[in-house]
C-alpha cells in the first residue's frame, strides 16, 4: 500500500496528456498576458488593506513601523526564491495543475493530493477573503454617493456574531430579518462579485484575460497616482532619525510585518495554472512569473516608503490606509480615486484566483482522483466549465458568511505548504530526472530551493496556532476523501 501511495507520474506521461484532443484547452496566452495575470493576482487586498496594520501594529501583533519597506523586501525575496522554483517546474511541465502536478511527478500521488487539497485553501478560500475585502471597499464607494445598504446585507455572520457578543455593535443582529427566530446576516456584495467573476470565467480565458488586462492598467495607474501625489507630501521625519525610530520594534517587528504582508504576495503562482493555455510555455511562463513578481515588489516598496513618509505610522491601523493617508494631507480628490481603484484592483485578484482553482480540480479529475465530470471542457468556450461552476458556487456561498481574517490565515498556510513542497520538488527532480529538458533552470538550485523551503516554512511557523489546528482538520478531511475515492479511482492504480 505504501508503494501505491507514493506512485509517481512519469514526466513523459504528464506531457502526453496535452496531446489528447478531448482534454485540450485552447492556447491563447503570451508572456504579456501572463505578466498581467500575475500583477492582477498579486496587487490587491494586501497592499490596500494590510499595509496599515503591518506598520502600526494591532491588538495581537507588533508593527514594523517605517521599516515595513524592509519587510516587503524580505517577503519579496522569499517569494522570488519560490518563483524561481515554480518557473523551472512550469517550463518542464506546461500543464494545468500547478504545484499539484509538479508534486505528482516529484513525490508521488498522496503528496500531490495533499498539495492539491492545500491549493483549495489558496485559490478558493483565498477568493473568499478577497471577495469580503472587495465588499468593504465597494460599500465605502457607495457611501460616497450617499447610498447606504442595511448592515445585515454587508456583514458576514461571524463578524456580526463577534460584534454582538462583545457588545461593540448589536444593531446588525437586532435589525436583521429573521427566519424561525434566526437572524439573516449575509455579505451580499461578496456573493454578487463572485457570481459575476465566475460567470466571466465560464465564457473563456481570453475574454477574462482581456478584462483582467484592462483592470491591471487601471490598477497600476492608481498605484502610480498615489506615489506621485503622496511623494509631494512626504516628510522625512516620519521615517525616523535613527534605526530605533525607523524600526521601533526591531527585527521582531520587521519579521512580524513580513509574515502579515505575505498575503500581499500571494498570486504569482497562479500563472502556472494556465500553462496549457500558453502559446510558448517554456519561454513565457518563467518570464511571466519573474517579471510580475519583480514589478510588484518594486511598487510595494515605493508605496510603503511614501505611505510611511506621509503620516505617523502609528495612525495607519485603519482598513483603508492608502486613502487615509491621502485624506490626512487633504488630498481628498485622490483618495476618492484610490478608493475606486481598490475596488478595481481587488476584482482582478478575484479573476486570477478564480482562474486557478477550477484548473486544479481539472488536473486532479483528469488523473482520476476526482470525478471525471470535473475535467470536462466546454465545446464552445474551451473552459473547464463544470469545475468552474462548482468552484464558483462554493466560493460565492461561503463568501457571504465567513470572516475575512479566518479566510486569509487559511489561505496563507495552504499557499506556504505548496511553496515548501514545490521548492523541494525541484531539487528532487534534479536527481531523479537529471536529463529532463528544462527550458528554464533554477539558478544555484541547491541553495535556492533549500532557502525557499526554509523561508516559507519559517513564515508558516509564525502563523497563529488556531490556523494550524484548522489546517490539520482540513488535511484529515482531504485525506479521508482521497482514501474513499481518489486512491481507488486513480489512473495509476494497478
Amino acid at each position: 500500500m505504501l508503494k501505491q501511495l507514493f506512485r509517481k507520474k512519469k514526466l513523459e506521461d504528464v506531457l502526453a496528456v496535452i496531446d489528447k484532443q478531448e482534454h485540450k484547452l485552447e492556447k491563447k496566452l503570451g508572456w504579456f498576458d501572463l505578466t498581467a495575470l500575475g500583477i492582477g493576482a498579486i496587487i490587491g487586498t494586501g497592499i490596500f488593506v494590510l499595509t496599515g496594520t503591518a506598520a502600526a501594529g494591532g491588538a495581537n501583533h507588533i508593527g514594523a513601523g517605517p521599516a515595513l519597506s524592509v519587510s516587503f523586501v524580505i517577503t519579496g525575496i522569499a517569494c522570488a526564491l519560490a518563483a524561481l522554483c515554480y518557473a523551472e517546474f512550469a517550463s518542464m511541465m506546461p500543464i494545468s495543475g500547478s504545484a499539484y502536478t509538479y508534486s505528482y511527478a516529484a513525490f508521488g500521488e498522496v503528496v500531490a493530493w495533499i498539495i492539491g487539497w492545500c491549493l483549495v485553501l489558496e485559490y478558493a478560500i483565498g477568493n473568499i477573503a478577497v471577495a469580503v475585502g472587495w465588499s468593504g471597499y465597494f460599500v465605502d464607494l457607495l457611501r460616497g454617493f450617499d447610498i447606504h445598504l442595511p448592515a445585515w446585507m454587508i456583514t458576514d455572520y461571524v463578524t456580526a456574531g463577534h460584534r454582538f457578543a462583545y457588545g461593540t455593535e448589536t444593531l446588525i443582529i437586532d435589525t436583521a430579518p429573521k427566519v424561525a427566530g434566526i437572524p439573516i446576516v449575509v455579505n451580499f456584495p461578496a456573493i454578487f462579485i463572485n457570481v459575476v467573476v465566475y460567470g466571466l470565467l465560464l465564457i473563456g480565458i481570453k475574454e477574462s484575460s482581456r478584462a483582467n488586462m484592462m483592470i491591471v492598467v487601471l490598477k497600476l495607474s492608481m498605484v502610480l497616482l498615489f506615489i506621485a501625489v503622496g511623494a509631494a507630501y512626504v516628510k522625512p521625519e516620519f521615517w525616523g532619525h535613527d534605526w530605533n525610530s525607523f524600526a521601533p520594534n526591531g527585527f521582531n517587528g520587521i519579521m512580524t510585518g513580513a509574515a502579515l504582508i505575505f498575503f500581499a504576495y500571494i498570486g504569482f503562482d497562479a500563472i502556472s495554472t494556465a500553462a496549457e493555455e500558453t502559446i510558448n510555455p517554456g519561454r513565457d511562463l518563467p518570464r511571466g512569473i519573474i517579471i510580475s513578481l519583480a514589478v510588484v515588489t518594486v511598487l510595494y516598496v515605493v508605496v510603503t516608503v511614501v505611505l510611511t513618509g506621509m503620516v505617523d505610522y502609528r495612525t495607519l491601523n485603519v482598513p483603508e490606509p492608502v486613502s487615509f493617508a491621502l485624506r490626512s494631507v487633504n488630498a481628498d480628490w485622490a483618495a476618492g480615486i484610490i478608493s475606486a481603484g481598490a475596488v478595481i484592483s481587488i476584482t482582478s485578484v478575484l479573476i486570477v484566483f478564480g482562474l486557478g482553482q477550477p484548473r486544479i480540480f481539472y488536473a486532479m479529475s483528469r488523473d482520476g482522483l476526482l470525478p471525471k465530470s470535473l475535467s470536462k471542457v466546454h465545446p464552445k468556450f474551451h473552459t473547464p466549465h463544470v469545475a468552474t461552476l462548482i468552484t464558483g458556487c462554493f466560493v460565492a456561498f461561503f463568501s457571504g458568511f465567513i470572516d475575512v481574517g479566518q479566510a486569509a490565515e487559511l489561505t496563507n498556510i495552504g499557499t506556504l505548504a505548496a511553496f515548501v513542497l514545490v521548492s523541494l520538488g525541484v531539487l528532487v527532480k534534479r536527481y531523479t530526472d537529471p536529463g529532463m529538458h528544462r527550458p528554464f533552470r533554477t539558478p544555484m538550485v541547491h541553495v535556492t530551493a533549500v532557502a525557499s523551503a526554509l523561508a516559507s516554512g519559517y513564515i508558516a511557523y509564525n502563523l497563529p496556532s488556531i490556523t494550524w489546528k484548522m489546517f490539520w482538520i482540513w488535511l484529515v478531511v482531504g485525506l479521508t476523501i482521497y482514501f474513499l475515492y481518489g486512491y481507488r479511482k486513480s489512473k495509476l492504480r494497478g
